[in-house]
């Protein structure tokens, strides 16, 4: 679960973004594409390259804000995406075993393509969105976890805004139409890129 909230935090992360599919039934389809098509790009480089491409869906599906990512996994799965998939809602990646995961993914494969994918909070517009980055993703930050940075680039659907109250009670206050919403664009990203 990533944090775009505060002011410095949000500049610092708004120098790695690098697309973004806003929820708005007007430019959804073709930032949609946009994001498909550098995300192919990413690709098709790492097969020339010989890397293996992984997505690593992190989440638990005990709390539907955090359920994004075993939803994205799951439904990537469903939908015969090619590459490697880790963390559904079977078998969702999570604090408890995400270190084992990687280091089964590093034994693995020699070389890889590692894409994170896991549910973010930032401000009350940005609910919806779905953000490309490139570096790793920093999974519990919102929540004050220290667990290793996942993968080359990520994605984050913000699946809610904080303010006051603690992060899990926003995680708990998700609304799992959203959460479905952003799996949707997510696995139509992917799934485009090929």
């Amino acid at each position: 679960m990533g944090f775009f909230g505060s002011r410095k935090e949000e500049a610092d992360a708004k120098a790695s973004v690098l697309l973004t599919v806003h929820d708005n039934e007007r430019t959804i389809r073709q930032e949609t594409a946009a994001m498909a098509a550098f995300l192919n790009t990413l690709i098709q480089q790492a097969i020339r390259e010989q890397k293996e491409v992984v997505f690593l869906c992190i989440g638990s599906d005990r709390s539907i804000g955090d359920a994004l990512g075993p939803l994205v996994g799951t439904m990537l799965v469903e939908a015969g995406v090619t590459h490697r998939v880790y963390g559904t809602l079977e078998e969702p990646v999570h604090a408890f075993n995400l270190e084992p995961t990687l280091k089964a993914i590093k034994r693995q494969f020699r070389q890889a393509l590692i894409i994170g994918i896991d549910a973010g909070l930032g401000e009350k517009e940005q609910v919806g969105a779905v953000i490309l980055k490139e570096g790793p993703l920093l999974p519990g930050r919102a929540l004050q976890k220290m667990l290793p940075p996942v993968g080359d680039y990520h994605l984050t659907g913000v699946v809610n805004y904080l303010d006051p109250l603690p992060a899990t009670q926003f995680l708990n206050d998700t609304r799992l139409y959203t959460v479905r919403k952003l799996a949707k664009t997510m696995v139509s990203v992917i799934a485009s890129a090929g």
